[in-house]
């Protein structure tokens, strides 16, 4: 059978196998997820399907699980990549749930080495800049910049937030999100979706990135208000608890609202340039 054939029949088993735990994010783009486990300690499995998976390329996947530690999710992400491997050219979804399954019942993921470690794991960087980390000492975390909170957004019991900070590296970055999801409440959120836009001097350009943290194209969406508005030196969270009502596409109505209202109350864009724009 052709992958895409394959695709479609690996995808129907699991949706009778899994029933409402399996979602579709979006089926154009063939993105699905699925929550394994249950209380505190659960994985959230995004995965997205390519065009030459199974034949010659695995699925991408992103872990969400914000009371694991680097440590454990990096853990998790090998055994997937051992389950790949032991299989090319096999499906493997049903492989890779049961296995993170199997993980999170035999309670032996490796602990945490180091607070650091936790805190970076709860915000997401991505992995080339976790790689890159060092421990930092207490007068560098008292020179974090001013984080500006904005108001809540409530809709069908979700909850969404924004966060603002002025950022000239990368380095304030990684401060300002490890300084934020110090405070419990904001680390217990199901997702913190954050984007930044620097400019460099030295190189006229801006380096920008951002992450989803699970909460699909979310992040994109952030960054892409950073650049229509035309904000730089500046890193803008928005963090969600989710209710247990899907909100469809108005979740990203509330995520753009939150942003750009706490841009507005830190006196970082004007409602005028922002109307304008």
């Amino acid at each position: 059978m052709d992958n895409l054939t394959q695709q479609i029949d690996e995808i129907e088993a699991l949706s009778a196998i899994y029933g409402d735990e399996w979602q579709v994010e979006n089926e154009e783009n063939r993105s699905y997820s699925i929550n394994i486990g249950n209380g505190k300690k659960y994985v959230k499995l995004y995965i997205k399907l390519p065009n030459d998976y199974p034949s010659s390329a695995p699925p991408s996947f992103e872990l969400s699980a914000p009371y694991l530690s680097l440590n454990e999710k990096l853990h998790i992400s090998n055994l997937l990549q051992e389950v790949y491997l032991s299989c090319v050219g096999q499906i493997v979804l049903y492989q890779w749930i049961e296995k993170i399954r199997e993980v999170l019942d035999s309670e032996n993921l490796p602990n945490l080495k180091n607070i650091q470690e936790n805190v970076i794991n709860n915000q997401n960087i991505p992995m080339k800049e976790v790689s890159n980390y060092t421990p930092m000492n207490d007068k560098t975390v008292n020179k974090c910049p001013e984080i500006h909170h904005g108001e809540v957004i409530v809709d069908r019991k979700s909850y969404f937030q924004g966060h603002v900070a002025k950022a000239t590296s990368v380095e304030d970055v990684k401060l300002i999100l490890k300084t934020l999801l110090e405070e419990k409440k904001i680390m217990q959120a199901t997702h913190n979706m954050y984007a930044y836009r620097i400019y460099q001097e030295k190189t006229k350009n801006f380096l920008h990135d951002c992450d989803d943290d699970g909460e699909s194209q979310a992040g994109g969406r952030l960054l892409h208000l950073l650049e229509i508005i035309d904000v730089q030196n500046v890193i803008v969270i928005v963090s969600r608890w989710y209710g247990g009502i899907h909100l469809g596409s108005d979740r990203f109505r509330h995520i753009n609202n939150a942003a750009r209202q706490v841009l507005e109350a830190a006196n970082l864009i004007s409602k005028n340039k922002d109307n304008k724009k």
